[in-house]
């Protein structure tokens, strides 16, 4: 356990999160979704729901804004603009980190692909039809002066 970070973040989370490179996306999937099959680095996290899920990862990830469309989630079945309950909790979920961003639905096989194209994908127990969703990971801008920065000369990293 570390202070200040979310539990559900596990150290092979966390550090599949921080080998991320920007541009790089991860998908957080339910129950049901073929994880083992798509995924490329596969995180299992049974026992806990999308939701909670999203908001750990939102919580220390940022999202890319060099692009218009960052945060994707998949559809019921081919139906682009309906949203079942869970759509609406992750994307309430996103606004509360994200607030400037839109969660852009992708039906089908779009989502499927740019899912098997994506760094990892997390696996939960989430037992809803269709709670899948896909974050492109952006970069932390480093402080400005005046910003309270540490000048880089006043850092020795030789120094303990």
């Amino acid at each position: 356990m570390l202070k200040g970070l979310n539990p559900l973040l596990s150290p092979e989370l966390l550090s599949t999160l921080r080998a991320m490179g920007h541009g790089d996306e991860i998908a957080i999937v339910d129950g049901n979704y073929p994880g083992v099959e798509h995924a490329r680095r596969l995180i299992r996290l049974d026992g806990h729901g999308i939701v909670a899920v999203l908001d750990a990862v939102l919580s220390v990830l940022p999202i890319d804004d060099f692009v218009p469309e960052a945060i994707f989630r998949s559809t019921v079945k081919a139906e682009r603009d309906r949203l079942d309950p869970v759509h609406e909790e992750m994307i309430d979920c996103c606004a509360r980190h994200e607030p400037h961003r839109q969660v852009v639905p992708l039906v089908g096989a779009d989502f499927y692909n740019r899912v098997r194209a994506a760094h990892a994908v997390i696996q939960t127990s989430e037992p809803r039809l269709y709670a899948n969703i896909i974050l492109r990971k952006g970069v932390i801008y480093p402080e400005q002066a005046g910003d309270h920065a540490v000048e880089k000369a006043d850092v020795d990293p030789f120094t303990y």
